[in-house]
């Protein structure tokens, strides 16, 4: 295919233009990264200081990883523990996200804002369901006669 019939790209724009996008590209999507990052540290300092679940999760982290090297058979064991409290952690994180959006809307009694918040709390025993099955199959694995 030709790409001068889809447009110019020669001659002596197309240089510059072409390294300016680049730079653009670059210098925006790093800055982009930079304030997503910031974000998301926020709102975890947010969830930290307001969120009693998320504060005894976290130290459920804090815990889990030594013991995690100790039960995991092997790498995938090791991230499949230590992955499943980060996982209860990022549903508490969403589930707090959906609980201010609901105060935001409305502090009165709505049906529909009780069942946001009620499969919100739902998702966290959901996941928190699939962590102590597979917390349990680890200890399992280690510890059952051959």
């Amino acid at each position: 295919m030709n790409l001068t019939a889809c447009g110019n790209f020669s001659g002596p724009m197309a240089a510059p233009f072409h390294q300016g996008m680049a730079l653009n590209f670059m210098t925006g999507t790093f800055q982009r990264l930079l304030n997503a990052t910031r974000h998301s540290c926020a709102g975890i300092g947010y969830t930290l200081r307001h969120e009693q679940a998320f504060r005894l999760e976290a130290t459920l982290l804090i815990v889990s990883i030594p013991l995690a090297c100790y039960l995991a058979k092997s790498l995938i064991w090791f991230v499949a523990l230590v992955g499943s409290v980060l996982a209860i952690m990022l549903v508490e994180i969403i589930n707090t996200a959906i609980e201010q959006v609901c105060n935001a809307v409305s502090r009165d009694f709505r049906p529909e804002i009780k069942v946001a918040k009620d499969c919100g709390s739902a998702a966290v025993l959901i996941m928190s369901v699939i962590a102590i099955s597979i917390w349990a199959s680890a200890i399992w694995e280690l510890f059952a006669p051959a």
